[in-house]
């Protein structure tokens, strides 16, 4: 029996994972080439699926959720899952195709491809923005790093250039990006580059 193709925002997946089959398929399309580069995954290789299984088994711990098995990665990765018993009937023996289908919603800010219009105070520092855009419930990024203008903001990574740029948390925003600027944000949990333009306001 077919399924119809399931559609998980690549945004959810990277930042908000509620199923335990967004965290195999972080682990499959986002860690997978991130930490082994070019390197062909191979779904019949025991090692490989047992990397992606441990990968998604610590991603689901980190956000509460249950039910990633061997068995579930194995079936994700191969958009193979076997049949679930009823009450009434066992069906042995049998599997439906899964497909997902990594969806960029056009009103997601993360994934959509838009600028992103934002309205902050004319106050806050940098570290203040950052731990806004930590807290923004449609964003929510870990550990981003900002740039405008070719240079750079604020990085997270290497350590060598955290140090350098670690003095601007403390300077005002509006010192360093001008009024409808544009500030890009960086994260290894944002499978995209966002574009964030800011207004000033004066509260």
């Amino acid at each position: 029996m077919l399924n119809k193709p399931t559609a998980f925002p690549i945004c959810t997946i990277a930042n908000t994972p509620r199923l335990p089959e967004h965290c195999i398929e972080w682990a499959s399309v986002l860690e997978w080439p991130r930490v082994h580069g070019d390197k062909k995954m191979d779904t019949d290789d025991p090692e490989h699926i047992g990397w992606l299984y441990q990968t998604a088994l610590g991603r689901a711990k980190e956000f509460n959720i249950d039910g990633v098995t061997w068995s579930l990665t194995q079936g994700v990765v191969k958009n193979i899952i076997p049949a679930i018993a009823s009450t009434n009937a066992i069906i042995a023996e049998s599997v439906y195709s899964y497909t997902f289908e990594h969806e960029q919603r056009k009103d997601c800010p993360v994934c959509g491809g838009e600028v992103l219009d934002v309205a902050i105070s004319r106050e806050w520092t940098v570290e203040r923005f950052i731990e806004w855009l930590q807290e923004k419930q449609d964003v929510q990024i870990k550990k981003p790093s900002l740039s405008a203008g070719g240079k750079n903001i604020y990085l997270q990574a290497p350590p060598q250039l955290e140090q350098a740029t670690r003095p601007n948390l403390e300077k005002k925003l509006s010192d360093l990006v001008s009024n409808g600027g544009d500030i890009t944000v960086t994260a290894t949990t944002l499978p995209f580059n966002l574009t964030l333009r800011v207004n000033y306001t004066s509260s």
